[in-house]
């Protein structure tokens, strides 16, 4: 059994979505992933040196690390890690992306990231997890047949794009999959663009993601300022793509002066916009020496007049519309900085992602580039600030939407990394990160007439800021290794890495006060912050780096270790993380990096079925690990008639019984898509199945297949959330088989 695993159900509001990770251990979404391929990507260790000695041994080491798999960066024989961008930082650091191809298919998911230095050596590797990859690669599903699923999720469909044949994984499977994105609106009438993916053997939707990240309705005048345009049209002739119009994407035409300073004019909006979004690319350049919000000299068009109380990013291009009561058009600093700040997100590696913590990232990355942009610009008619919104009286009552310092103020929206459940709305999500950036760039107490910050129980006693200026760099860095997989961990251990290498331990230090004042515990393998000489290192590789095992049985892998700078050292090994009744073992427990040892995972009778991850760890001078996917199942078959679930249970119940799938518990859907479940019960009876989703206070029946018989079928298309299965037995008893497939 493979694809869902379960867990303890839910007890309140104050589950971490982090710890709840039934349907994939990380669901992995590349977006725009086959574009980013043609053209100019070469395979790992294949490219052309690249100008410039440093440039080149920092290219060389990550490359090496690719190609040999090290760390998180293990991939199988059909498989390719395709260098995709090459960004410098400074210190003479570069950070590399790669994405993952499948025999000439793109992947979605398994992408990484490796920051190396102009001495050849590999400072820190990201990745996301990926499973071995082994799925046919022809479609039975055409493409125009999977555009039409797709735009089925939108009740108007204003374009699409052409879908690309991909390879989508999902947990500890690989689904053959045409990716595609759909822009348009929904039946609510809101604006979508869903990136999707349509199995392409069942033409079912194996999983979408809307990027549109929305912001709250808002907006003042920048005042009197100086933009660059075109001699004739609101065309940037300085940053590539860049230029404001209308909802139609046609540029406005005319010359300077531009705009008449009215409230509703729109192309006085468009003044608004366009002087926003250059200051944020200027402060990107000064700042931090990034290339753009789009990381190429450019960012995406924006277009004015929307007739909403919104502002949105589609992944394409920001739009903005009017204040809730029309008095003025949605294009503050803030707004425009917000909106832009989704796009550096989204081109960054690992572009959008998924994950239940993902989108409230997204919206405090938004926050965090507005509040910079702000000190960047330095506006008289908006001095600086760490407020969402503070000049609107949006909710009516002349305060801010969102405060950074304190998130609580609003609406009491999380302050703390532990207040976050599954069901946080994403702009309150926003909120751990937001008041961990408020800590590091100005402290607890920071005096000078800025606001105190609290902090959280379990945190240090206090926090001293470090200046927006370095605490910007820092969080730069950190989004320079994002992968598919982002979550509240995976951004502390990034941006820990970040201070170190760019600044030193003393940053490095106020870095991970600021995390624990905010309730993001330590991780397993992040930086102590120490020295930033490398010295003596080493890489860790396990191949396989998964497998499925029977109760009873064990499975075997190589761990493997080179070294990547100085002198060969002792590595110890050791493993976290296996659950009750599984033993790991190694042959021998230590060895000199650039050797291997074997590892055995034991798995006693009795142990549970189930999808776990085991951490493995290498420990000399400095320490690595490496995460080993366990499914632990026994060999039943699916349903007859249901050769694509995802999963296998079994039961059996008497007159009048029912029982609870997966296993007593439940299963996490961190996206939306189709959730199907294919019950086959004994002969002559009358078995029901029925489909739940936890809604913070109770179990809610979206779905149920209640037909006379012993075989029931539910196929329903569900928003991201906690499910389960109830099966009953109406009339009859006996054995029965219930196969799951999730989003």
């Amino acid at each position: 059994m493979h694809g869902l695993s379960c867990l303890t159900p839910p007890m309140g509001e104050n589950v971490k979505s982090s710890r709840l990770t039934a349907v994939a251990a990380t669901l992995a979404l590349v977006a725009g992933l086959a574009g980013s391929l043609a053209g100019t990507s070469a395979a790992a260790g294949k490219s052309p040196t690249p100008p410039g000695s440093g440039k080149a041994a920092a290219l060389a080491a990550a490359d090496s690390a690719a190609r040999n798999g090290l760390d998180g960066l293990a991939h199988g024989g059909d498989e390719e890690l395709v260098r995709t961008r090459v960004i410098p930082w400074d210190n003479g650091l570069y950070y590399t992306a790669y994405e993952r191809t499948y025999r000439g298919l793109p992947v979605a998911g398994g992408d990484a990231v490796v920051l190396a230095d102009s001495k050849g050596r590999v400072r820190d590797i990201t990745a996301a997890a990926s499973p071995d990859i082994a799925v046919g690669t022809t479609a039975k599903v055409t493409a125009a047949e999977a555009l039409a699923a797709a735009k089925k999720q939108l009740a108007s469909v204003e374009e699409s794009s052409e879908p690309v044949l991909t390879v989508l994984l999902k947990g500890s499977k690989a689904v053959l999959t045409w990716q595609t994105t759909v822009i348009g609106r929904t039946s609510a009438g809101a604006p979508s663009a869903l990136l999707t993916y349509v199995d392409a053997r069942t033409g079912r939707i194996a999983q979408s993601q809307d990027k549109v990240a929305h912001a709250d309705g808002h907006g003042y005048h920048s005042g009197d300022v100086t933009i660059d345009t075109a001699a004739s049209s609101m065309s940037d002739p300085n940053r590539s793509g860049f230029k404001c119009g209308g909802q139609n994407g046609s540029v406005y035409s005319g010359s300077s002066p531009w705009g008449n300073g009215g409230a509703n004019d729109l192309v006085t909006a468009c003044v608004d916009v366009m002087y926003a979004a250059q200051r944020e690319y200027d402060m990107l350049k000064d700042w931090f020496g990034y290339n753009g919000q789009n990381g190429q000299g450019g960012l995406a068009p924006a277009r004015v007049g929307l007739n909403e109380a919104n502002a949105y990013y589609t992944g394409s291009y920001t739009t903005y519309g009017r204040s809730a009561a029309s008095t003025n058009q949605v294009t503050s600093i803030d707004v425009v900085a917000h909106e832009y700040g989704h796009e550096i997100f989204d081109r960054t590696p690992g572009s959008s992602g998924l994950s239940m913590e993902n989108a409230g990232l997204n919206e405090s990355t938004g926050d965090i580039f507005a509040a910079l942009t702000e000190a960047y610009a330095n506006n008289p008619k908006d001095t600086p600030d760490y407020l969402v919104g503070e000049k609107v009286n949006f909710s009516g009552d002349n305060k801010p939407i969102r405060y950074m310092y304190d998130p609580s103020l609003h609406n009491d929206d999380p302050n703390c990394f532990n207040q976050l459940t599954s069901n946080t709305e994403e702009h309150a999500g926003a909120g751990p990160q937001n008041h961990w950036f408020y800590l590091l760039a100005e402290g607890s107490s920071p005096g000078g007439g800025k606001p105190a910050s609290p902090i959280c129980s379990g945190g240090p006693s206090s926090v001293t800021g470090i200046g927006i200026q370095k605490a910007g760099k820092i969080f730069m860095g950190a989004l320079l290794s994002k992968t598919s997989s982002w979550n509240h961990a995976a951004v502390r251990k990034a941006t820990l890495a970040s201070a170190k290498n760019t600044y030193g331990s003393a940053e490095c230090n106020v870095v991970k006060a600021a995390w624990n004042a905010v309730a993001v515990p330590a991780q397993s393998g992040e930086t102590d912050c120490g020295s930033t000489n490398p010295g003596n290192d080493f890489s860790l590789s396990l191949s396989p780096a998964s497998g499925s095992v029977k109760a009873g049985a064990s499975v075997e892998s190589t761990v493997s270790t080179s070294t990547s700078s100085g002198s060969a050292q002792t590595v110890q090994f050791s493993a976290s993380g296996q659950p009750s009744g599984v033993t790991v073992s190694f042959s021998p427990t230590s060895v000199s990096s650039g050797n291997s040892s074997k590892m055995t995972i034991s798995v006693a009778s009795g142990t549970a079925d189930g999808s776990y991850s085991i951490s493995v760890k290498g420990k000399g001078a400095v320490e690595h690990t490496a995460t080993y996917n366990l499914t632990v199942g026994s060999s039943t078959p699916p349903p007859a008639g249901c050769d694509d679930v995802e999963s296998t249970f079994e039961g059996q119940l008497g007159q009048g019984q029912a029982q609870i799938q997966p296993n007593g518990s439940y299963y996490t859907s961190n996206v939306s898509g189709t959730h199907v479940g294919c019950l086959r019960g004994p002969a002559g009876a009358d078995f029901d199945l029925h489909l739940q989703k936890w809604s913070g206070a109770g179990w809610t029946t979206l779905a149920e297949s209640t037909t006379p018989g012993e075989n029931e079928d539910i196929s329903y298309d569900g928003t991201a959330g906690y499910y389960r299965y109830v099966v009953d037995a109406y009339s009859g008893s006996g054995s029965y088989t219930l196969g799951v497939s999730a989003p």
